[in-house]
């Protein structure tokens, strides 16, 4: 039963609390009437991703299996097999796309590309560099825009922009960590690795990196966003979003372990501790607004 859990890969899901970041955003985290459409959505959205994580892993069986970790997967490993993939890969689909449909069936639509291009990403556009990143930051803004349509808010532009750059970052953070495995052992991790190499993706991280805190400043500062927030004071919280990428760099750079970002957020704590500073001072700033700290 073990094996058959890892292969949904339920750690992953982590990823579609992303849709929960417009709500966050809007000011809007205690209408609960928004919650049940939002949860619904994040079943279904996680239901469809492990199918898409099961085809990924039936197509790279072979490819896995010459990994330090990836060898270690269910299919990889043999400890399940083919058919019962391909089977448990139906059934979430079914009831994924089930869900959406009752919960909203604009979601559905959003659902459904979100399904075909990482579907198409499995099937051949993961081997072709820089493409294969940016596929991957755009499933983060389809699960922000998803959230949007479920909680009923407004997704800004500048928030569209935030989390594509920083989905962006992270796919890029984990491309550098298969070139150096590529570099200790000789072997390619994944076939679009060809198409990168440490100089590049120490350039692209560096360069993201800085669009990302430039995107942000702008994002907190704009007027759209301090009059529907009603504050100005959003752009007290860019010193924990640069704290927070300057920790990732510190790992990437000076510790030299640039594993998966979402292994990352489960293990380090300063960038744990960030995150969180980086909630609560945005909890402060727009749900507890008659105080007068910052004056």
């Amino acid at each position: 039963m073990v094996q058959y859990i890892k292969l949904l890969r339920p750690k992953e899901w982590i990823k579609n609390f992303f849709l929960f970041l417009p709500l966050f955003f809007a000011a809007d985290l205690f209408k609960f009437e928004k919650y049940p459409p939002l949860l619904l959505g994040f079943l279904a959205f996680s239901l469809v991703a492990s199918s898409i994580y099961i085809i990924n892993d039936y197509r790279d069986i072979e490819s896995d299996k010459k990994h330090p970790t990836k060898s270690k997967r269910p299919l990889a490993s043999g400890t399940v097999s083919p058919t019962a993939a391909i089977i448990i890969c139906g059934i979430c689909l079914l009831v994924g796309f089930s869900i959406a449909y009752l919960t909203l069936p604009k979601f559905v639509f959003i659902l459904g590309i979100y399904f075909t291009m990482n579907l198409a990403y499995s099937f051949g556009l993961k081997n072709i560099p820089v493409l294969d990143t940016f596929i991957v930051a755009a499933g983060f803004v389809l699960r922000a825009k998803a959230g949007a349509e479920l909680a009923d808010v407004y997704l800004s532009e500048w928030l569209t922009i935030m989390v594509f750059l920083l989905a962006l970052f992270m796919a890029l953070g984990k491309r550098r960590d298969d070139v150096l495995l590529k570099i200790e052992s000789g072997v390619d991790m994944r076939k679009a690795i060809h198409g990168y190499n440490l100089n590049f993706l120490n350039v692209a991280l560096s360069m993201v990196c800085a669009v990302i805190i430039v995107a942000y400043f702008m994002y907190s500062m704009s007027t759209e966003v301090t009059t529907r927030l009603g504050t100005y004071r959003v752009y007290y919280t860019t010193v924990f979003i640069l704290a927070g990428i300057m920790r990732y760099l510190q790992i990437i750079y000076v510790n030299a372990d640039s594993g998966s970002p979402t292994k990352i957020l489960y293990k380090d704590r300063f960038i744990q501790i960030s995150i969180v500073l980086w909630i609560a001072s945005f909890y402060f700033i727009l749900y507890i607004r008659d105080l007068n700290f910052f004056k």
